[in-house]
């Protein structure tokens, strides 16, 4: 209640020093309820700190900066500008309140709250579009465990329709959100839109099981071979630690707990394997080996999910900026 009236108090401010002729123009766009509890607030304001009037139209700008930065490059853009302008700690702050503001916004906000083994069971009988577009809304995280889920057929039709969406009438998402809340609603507890496309795939795709990655990325290159190159060139895999440059594999396996390792190289390439000896001491390599050769027989989802929580590694670190990954020609590296 205290943050709710905080930003009351704030808002006030800002329309104060913002003037009558614009802050006017902005009360008519506001819910009648929030109209009387602003203008309340402003007609029990009659003075206002030269250092608070700043800070409030501060954090106003870099809210709408973050938000503006979301909208043009996604969050990850938006986070990065943020954090080289305003410093780790306060873009972490803005981007905690868009991300509630995003939240309370995006649709299918009542499928977001359902169980993960739920949702798939009731999404498994609609049409495939519908739960491409759905897909599109939901975590990330969660859209791939739901994917996962599904029989394989259903996985790589999804996938497909989710890689080419590109845009989709508000009217038609409206309609649907309505269509399924009815649905829905009594088993979920419900406490000029540009979406999809490559960029949501891939980081579906990113959290998947290696077997779900796998099955979807080979059935794409039969049926949407232009879209399945893409996505590949863009969605990073345990292979590809080849393609990453000394430094980095060395940054990386700093990472990497020794048993993860061994378990990873149980089932890599002699390429792959190749490329990680050569980054490690003589002496490490050979323990290596050794405790290699030494492992019983291991489960082919053992070993894929500790190459996947490696790959998670590799990711977590070129958000951190620390490692870079090349992807194809698109972008180039100044040493």
């Amino acid at each position: 209640m205290q943050a709710k009236s905080n930003g009351i108090k704030k808002a006030a401010i800002l329309l104060i020093s913002l003037g009558p002729e614009i802050s006017s123009q902005i009360l008519r766009m506001l819910p009648d309820s929030m109209i009387q509890k602003v203008t309340y607030e402003i007609a029990n304001t009659e003075f206002v700190e030269a250092n608070e009037r700043e800070k409030v139209i501060a954090d106003f700008l870099d809210m709408a900066s973050g938000r503006e930065f979301v909208l043009d490059g996604g969050v990850d853009y938006a986070r990065n500008l943020l954090t080289k302008a305003l410093g780790s700690v306060r873009a972490k702050e803005v981007m905690e309140v868009l991300n509630q503001i995003q939240q309370r916004e995006m649709p299918f906000a009542i499928l977001r709250k359902a169980d993960t083994h739920q949702l798939a069971n009731m999404l498994v009988s609609e049409h495939p579009q519908t739960i491409a577009l759905i897909m599109c809304y939901i975590q990330s995280d969660k859209a791939a465990e739901v994917l996962s889920l599904f029989p394989h057929e259903l996985q790589t039709e999804v996938a497909e329709r989710i890689g080419v969406i590109n845009r989709t009438s508000p009217a038609v998402i409206k309609r649907i959100e309505s269509i399924l809340q009815n649905k829905f609603s009594n088993i979920i507890d419900n406490d000029t839109d540009t979406i999809g496309g490559v960029k949501t795939l891939v980081e579906i795709l990113n959290s998947v099981d290696r077997t779900t990655e796998k099955n979807i990325l080979s059935d794409l290159e039969k049926t949407q071979p232009d879209l399945a190159e893409i996505v590949k060139a863009n969605l990073f895999v345990f292979e590809d630690i080849v393609t990453l440059d000394k430094s980095s594999i060395q940054r990386v396996l700093r990472e990497v707990e020794n048993e993860d390792l061994v378990l990873a190289l149980k089932g890599a390439s002699a390429e792959v394997s190749n490329m990680i000896y050569a980054n490690l001491s003589k002496r490490a390599a050979e323990t290596i080996r050794e405790d290699i050769e030494f492992m019983g027989p291991v489960r082919l989802s053992t070993v894929e999910e500790t190459q996947h929580k490696i790959v998670g590694i590799i990711r977590r670190l070129e958000e951190a900026g620390e490692i870079v990954i090349g992807r194809g020609d698109s972008d180039s590296i100044i040493v």
